[in-house]
């Protein structure tokens, strides 16, 4: 079935063509415009609408990479559909380098916003007019906070049997069964009926390049299973059923100090493992952090100057540790950077 023209801030995008679209996002106190570029990939074909998010957090910027990448894919002239891509949704925050908007609101505590209401209100409403509603499916791309890292992964509702199946189709080892947050735009998409994932990876500020592969690539399995992209043609081996886990939580500083780290990312640790030893700069006082119960590690500070309180180690639960250790490990060995081998092949950052 043919497609029809896609409509986007009252710019008609024809069935087969691709163009950037700016959404105008109010001017700064000088007077320069300010607009969310977004891009639209209609296809030939009828098909679902799916949105790529970045950036919603404006110092993460693992996801501006991830969608740069995918729309460069020759895949998508195949494309069933259509892709709305925005990679910076937050351009207040990318540009000061910054997890928040001026006003230090949180544009993900902020949805479905209203168009009178604060920056952020008025932000997250154009979001959800022009893009979520215009959608039949969602991709959100974060990644850790400031000094923090986090192991590839899907948070979603596994609840929703859409959203298990768009989850399952991404293909990281690990899936986190997360509640929907108030005001994020998860939740705001999930009441307008459109099935959405979290995906996180890395560290703010950083690029992470085993991240962006798996995040590009688990787009791509998404479509492929939302029929919007042929499947694929390379033989390869039966993916194993991902692990999903209930519950998480934060093994804490106990006291302040200087941190040094034992458990990496992705480390298996069992109830009792020692984490890390926090101690004052002369060594005289020296604290053990162990873990509580046995799990995977999914995020960890990077930050070695700990204060009382601070979250140091993000623990995951599994039923079967040894099962997840497994396929993390298997997971990072076929993400890993190769040696560039061709002249215009997409080189790895480091």
């Amino acid at each position: 079935m043919s497609a029809e023209p896609f409509t986007i801030n009252g710019v008609a995008v024809k069935p087969g063509a691709r163009t950037t679209i700016d959404l105008p996002a109010g001017r700064l106190y000088t007077h320069a415009p300010m607009t969310i570029p977004v891009h639209v990939v209609a296809g030939k074909r009828a098909g679902p609408c799916l949105f790529l998010s970045a950036a919603i957090h404006g110092d993460e910027i693992n996801g501006v990479e991830i969608i740069r990448r995918v729309l460069k894919l020759p895949v998508l002239k195949q494309l069933k559909g259509t892709v709305l891509a925005v990679p910076i949704v937050n351009i207040h925050g990318l540009i000061s380098h910054s997890r928040y908007l001026p006003d230090r609101r949180d544009l993900n505590r902020s949805f479905p916003g209203t168009d009178k209401g604060s920056l952020a209100a008025r932000l997250a409403n154009l979001f959800m007019t022009e893009i979520v509603a215009k959608s039949t499916h969602g991709i959100d791309l974060h990644t850790g906070a400031i000094h923090r890292s986090n192991l590839p992964q899907i948070r979603a509702n596994l609840d929703d049997d859409e959203t298990n199946r768009m989850a399952r189709a991404f293909q990281v080892p690990v899936i986190i069964s997360s509640n929907l947050r108030d005001g994020s735009l998860r939740e705001s998409a999930s009441e307008y009926g459109i099935p959405t994932l979290l995906y996180e990876a890395g560290e703010a500020l950083r690029f992470d390049e085993v991240g962006i592969r798996a995040g590009v690539k688990g787009i791509v399995n998404v479509m492929r299973s939302l029929g919007m992209l042929p499947a694929s043609r390379a033989k390869s081996k039966a993916q194993a059923e991902p692990v999903v886990a209930r519950s998480s939580s934060w093994e804490r500083a106990p006291s302040s100090g200087i941190l040094r780290a034992m458990v990496p990312l992705g480390g298996r640790v069992k109830n009792g493992t020692l984490l890390g030893i926090v101690a004052d700069p002369f060594g005289e006082r020296e604290v053990e952090i162990t873990a509580t119960f046995s799990g995977i590690v999914i995020g960890r500070t990077n930050l070695p100057l700990v204060n009382e309180g601070d979250a140091l180690y993000h623990i995951a639960r599994f039923e079967d540790i040894q099962e997840i250790e497994a396929k993390v490990d298997e997971f990072q060995e076929e993400h890993s950077p190769e040696p560039i081998s061709a002249p215009h092949s997409e080189s790895p950052i480091i």
